[in-house]
């Protein structure tokens, strides 16, 4: 035997077909898509523990109307409902931002003002230049009791501005007043005024000449402590 006829005939001895392995072909189900859609699937939208605060409230309340009212709202309305709470609260945040910045006094932000009356403009002319007494005078002859007591209260403000009691603005608040006021017993009275006018001003109170007589006893008094 040659050398070639030996390795041509260990060569042979060693290619073998392996035929124990079988490849079989599978088909993926039909109904695959519809096995595999619950929310437990859904990797786009944060649920349960991975949620912040917000938006599981909002889940919350989606929850709520399906229980009461039958109504579903899907992930994608939650979401952007979140989204325009939050630009919302943004432009929120950029307007108390901006009021700060130009000094504007923050409780003031939320109060009802009406800086204009009659004749009055008080963010053009102070206070102490205004002839509120003749304004007061016409406000009682038209029967304008309601008016007459915001008139009422402008004028205290003027004697406690004369007298340097206060630093008058028109965009301070009676709490800024207050807090400048250092006698206890005109503190107090300003407290009481500062009420009466809140309550029959803003408060849009219809008061007869009767309610305005024992109304205007506060105002009197007061003005006399600041004598």
């Amino acid at each position: 035997m040659t050398f070639f006829s030996f390795a041509q005939h260990k060569t042979d001895s060693i290619v073998k077909t392996d035929t124990s392995s079988v490849l079989t072909l599978r088909n993926f189900e039909d109904d695959l898509t519809k096995k595999y859609s619950g929310d437990e699937f859904n990797y786009t939208f944060k649920t349960g523990e991975s949620q912040n605060l917000f938006a599981r409230f909002l889940n919350w309340v989606g929850q709520g109307l399906f229980d009461v009212f039958g109504i579903t709202l899907s992930p994608e309305v939650l979401q952007l409902l979140e989204y325009l709470i939050y630009i919302l609260l943004g432009i929120l945040a950029i307007y108390l931002l901006v009021k700060f910045l130009i000094n504007e006094n923050f409780s003031a932000i939320f109060q009802k003002k009406a800086k204009t009356i009659n004749d009055i403009n008080l963010t053009e002319e102070h206070i102490e230049g205004v002839d509120i007494g003749n304004l007061l005078n016409e406000a009682l002859a038209n029967k304008d009791y309601r008016l007459a007591v915001r008139y009422q209260f402008l004028l205290s403000l003027q004697k406690l501005s004369k007298k340097d009691i206060i630093d008058w603005h028109f965009d301070k608040t009676n709490t800024d007043y207050v807090n400048e006021i250092q006698q206890p017993q005109l503190k107090q009275g300003f407290k009481r005024i500062a009420y009466l006018y809140d309550y029959i001003w803003y408060g849009e109170q219809d008061i007869d000449n009767d309610r305005y007589t024992v109304s205007v006893l506060d105002f009197e008094a007061i003005n006399k402590l600041i004598q």
